[in-house]
C-alpha cells in the first residue's frame, strides 16, 4: 500500500455474511465484522490471520491486510500507548492516503462514526446507497437472482404439493394424519428451497386472517376454504443473491368473493408488468397496479384495526438484499435498463382473507425479462 494524494476516502465495517454493501465490494462471505475501503478507485480489507489466506485468495479486492500487522504500523504513526482498533486504523488510512474526506454508510457504527468526528475529520454519511450501482444488475447477477427464483418455485411448488395431498377434517386440514399448521408446511418448504442451496428466513404461510396482514409470517393449523398467502424469499448460498416469490393457496372451495379477490390481484400484476420498461417511472407502474384494483371495486381505506384494501407498495428492488433500490411506490423514480423489481400487488379484507401474487422480472429497453417462473392453481380440491 502506497502512500498518495486522494479526496475522499470510504470507508464500510460489517461482516461480508451480514452486510450486503461489504459483500458487494469483496465477494466473499467474512462471518465477522472487519474493516475495509475504497480510496481512488482501489479497495482494502483489513483482516485477521484466520481470513486472511482465504480472503487473500478469494475475494475482489485490490489488496488485502494483515489487522495485527496493520495495527502496529497505526499505533507507531498515531503514536498509540496500546493496539489499534478501526477507528484509529480509519484515522491513520486518512492520513495515510492524504484524505480530505471521509464518506461513511448511514448504517455505519456509531461508535466509530464519533471517533473520527472526535479527531476533527471531515465525516460525512451517505444519503442513499454507498454503491447506488448495486441497482443495475449485470447478466451474472441477474442469472444469481433467478438461481434465487428458482429455489422460490421449489418452495412454493412443495406448498402446493402438500396442499393438494391434504385431507379436510372438520375446519382443519390434515397431511400424513397430522394437523398441517403454518410451521409444519413452513419447514417442508424451507427444506425445499435448500435443497436447491438456498437459506430461507422468515417464510410466510398464513391463512385466513392472518394472512390480511401482509408481514405476518403465519402460526397455528391452516384451514380449510381460505386463503393462505405462501411467500419465498431465500438466499443462495453461494452467491448471497436472493429470489422472492409470492403464491396464493385456497384449499377446499373458494367463494364468489375469494375467486373475486384473486382475479384482480392478478389482473393489476400483469397490468403491472405490462408497464414495466427503462425510462417509465417506478410510480406509473404503481399506478397502473391500483388502478385495475380500484377498477374492481376494492377500496384501500383505514378501519379500527389498522388498513384494508391495496396497503403497499407494488414492488421493491431485490437482489443481495429482499429489500433494495429501486422502489415501484406512489413516489418512486424512473426504472432504469438492468434494475430487478418485485411485482407483488395484494388486497387484504379480515372479512375475506388476503391476496399476493409475486414475481421478478428485470428492466429492459423495450419491457422486462422474466426472472421468475412458478404457474400454479391456486384453488385446490
Amino acid at each position: 500500500m502506497k502512500k498518495s494524494k486522494s479526496s475522499i476516502i470510504r470507508f464500510l465495517y460489517a461482516a461480508s455474511e451480514y452486510s450486503a454493501d461489504v459483500f458487494y465490494l469483496g465477494g466473499v462471505f467474512v462471518p465477522d465484522a472487519y474493516l475495509s475501503f475504497v480510496v481512488e478507485g482501489k479497495s482494502y480489507a483489513v483482516v485477521s490471520q484466520l481470513e486472511y489466506g482465504r480472503v487473500k485468495a478469494q475475494s475482489r479486492y485490490t489488496e488485502v491486510l494483515l489487522l495485527a500487522e496493520e495495527q502496529e504500523k497505526a499505533a507507531k504513526r498515531l503514536k498509540l500507548a496500546a493496539a489499534a482498533g478501526p477507528g484509529e486504523l480509519m484515522q491513520y488510512y486518512t492520513k495515510q492516503f492524504k484524505a480530505k474526506h471521509v464518506e461513511l454508510p448511514a448504517n455505519f457504527p456509531a461508535v466509530y462514526y464519533a471517533q473520527l468526528r472526535d479527531v476533527g475529520l471531515n465525516v460525512h454519511l451517505a444519503e442513499e446507497s454507498f454503491f447506488p450501482e448495486r441497482a443495475l444488475k449485470t447478466d451474472t447477477e441477474a442469472a444469481a437472482i433467478r438461481e434465487g427464483n428458482a429455489a422460490s418455485a421449489a418452495g412454493i411448488r412443495a406448498a402446493e404439493q402438500v396442499l393438494r395431498a391434504s385431507k379436510i377434517v372438520g375446519k382443519r386440514l390434515k397431511y400424513e394424519g397430522a394437523t398441517l399448521s403454518s410451521e409444519r408446511l413452513r419447514t417442508i418448504i424451507d427444506q425445499a428451497c435448500l435443497g436447491k442451496g438456498a437459506v430461507a428466513h422468515n417464510t410466510i404461510v398464513a391463512g385466513g386472517v392472518q394472512a390480511t396482514d401482509p408481514h405476518e409470517g403465519g402460526h397455528g393449523p391452516l384451514k380449510p376454504n381460505e386463503l393462505i398467502i405462501v411467500d419465498v424469499f431465500p438466499r443462495v448460498q453461494k452467491t448471497g443473491y436472493h429470489g422472492d416469490m409470492t403464491r396464493t393457496f385456497l384449499k377446499g372451495k373458494a367463494n364468489d368473493q375469494q375467486r373475486a379477490l384473486v382475479t384482480a390481484v392478478r389482473e393489476s400484476q400483469l397490468a403491472a408488468i405490462a408497464k414495466i420498461k427503462a425510462g417509465v417511472g417506478g410510480a406509473t407502474v404503481h399506478a397502473a397496479a391500483a388502478r385495475v384494483i380500484s377498477s374492481h371495486g376494492y377500496e384501500t381505506k383505514r378501519v379500527d384495526d389498522g388498513f384494508v384494501g391495496f396497503i403497499h407498495s407494488t414492488g421493491h428492488g431485490l437482489g443481495l438484499e429482499v429489500h433494495e433500490e429501486p422502489r415501484v411506490s406512489p413516489k418512486a423514480g424512473r426504472l432504469r435498463k438492468g434494475h430487478v423489481i418485485t411485482v407483488e400487488p395484494g388486497l387484504y379484507y379480515p372479512d375475506i382473507g388476503g391476496c399476493r401474487i409475486e414475481d421478478v422480472v428485470r428492466v429492459t429497453k423495450d419491457g422486462c425479462e422474466m426472472l421468475s417462473s412458478c404457474p400454479y392453481r391456486w384453488e385446490l380440491k
